[in-house]
């Protein structure tokens, strides 16, 4: 796969500058230099993870390691919730990352500082609802990033599947649109592309590529999990996620059911499921290959992964199948 496929003119190629409409998401603990830089240097669009990193230096870091290895576009992911982000944020800001993603809640006041800086950074807003992306682009966000409930990791709480939401969000915006949750390969992009998205994110996908930071294991279980091998935990603290079904998360579920049945609400139910659902034990599964005593995120998709690729191949061979799809289409 040494030629690279001609490149795709979308809303969102022209708007981010890079060949193929596709994103890299920001993976918790995974969303590393080597990953985005392959991903970015392969024509799509990679991220670096805040979450990923301990200091705002070891961000600035990471920003100069793949600035080294690749000129392509690159964003800068920050998770609202996860840590204290306005040290990151002014990193990137003094870096002059082209493009950030924010994910995980009320994007507002990072976006105001953003605008603030007044250097034209691109702005993407991951949302699970048409009322969060109008919100979003009426503060200026460039482009949205609808995630359906198949996607792994944490999602809406209104369970809208990704075909049902990405039309549904484009009547109500008119910036781009992204799909992201349940897309793995060709055949997702050019279902997004069909459905009127201007490209894709993806999130499990790019767990399993070689690039990625991922145990062995966790690669391994993605390979050999299949579309029903997924649960959605934390419910009970309205903050819905996906993860890879295994003995830790079926302990999670049981602790959850616990204490719906006893009526908990959020703020009872939170300190008896913060030990189980603490990063620590995410740490422990995905970059130490402990799946037994620790939980990774997961989407649907995984029933869609069947082998661990360079990161390149991977791109390109979506956008091969997505344009052998759409001649199919044409020919009908």
């Amino acid at each position: 796969m040494s030629q690279a496929p001609a490149p795709m003119k979308t809303r969102l190629t022209e708007l981010l500058g890079i060949d193929y409409p596709i994103v890299q998401g920001g993976l918790a603990h995974l969303s590393l230099a080597p990953l985005a830089a392959a991903v970015s240097a392969a024509g799509g669009l990679g991220q670096l993870g805040v979450a990923c990193f301990a200091t705002p230096e070891d961000l600035r870091s990471a920003i100069a390691e793949v600035r080294g290895a690749t000129e392509r576009p690159f964003g800068v992911n920050f998770p609202i919730g996860v840590k204290p982000l306005d040290a990151f944020l002014e990193v990137a800001l003094e870096e002059r990352v082209p493009v950030m993603t924010i994910t995980g809640g009320n994007p507002e006041a990072l976006m105001r500082r953003i605008q603030a800086a007044n250097q034209g950074t691109k702005m993407l807003v991951l949302v699970a609802g048409a009322r969060a992306a109008q919100k979003a682009q009426d503060l200026g966000a460039a482009a949205v990033i609808a995630v359906g409930m198949e996607g792994g990791g944490h999602l809406g709480r209104d369970d809208i599947g990704t075909l049902v939401l990405v039309p549904r969000i484009l009547e109500t915006v008119q910036i781009p649109v992204l799909a992201s949750g349940g897309i793995a390969d060709g055949r997702g992009l050019a279902a997004a592309l069909a459905l009127g998205a201007a490209g894709v994110e993806l999130g499990t996908r790019f767990v399993a590529v070689q690039e990625s930071n991922a145990h062995p294991a966790y690669k391994e279980a993605l390979v050999k999990a299949n579309e029903t091998d997924t649960v959605i935990i934390e419910r009970v603290i309205g903050r819905p996620a996906r993860v890879l079904r295994s003995p830790f998360a079926e302990k999670i579920l049981a602790l959850e059911a616990d204490l719906q049945a006893r009526g908990a609400d959020r703020e009872t139910a939170l300190p008896e499921l913060l030990p189980l659902i603490a990063g620590a034990n995410n740490i422990r599964a995905a970059l130490e290959g402990d799946l037994e005593h620790g939980f990774v995120w997961a989407g649907q998709v995984v029933g869609l992964i069947h082998d661990v690729p360079p990161a390149r191949d991977l791109v390109w061979r979506m956008v091969r199948e997505a344009r052998e799809i759409a001649q199919r289409l044409a020919n009908l």
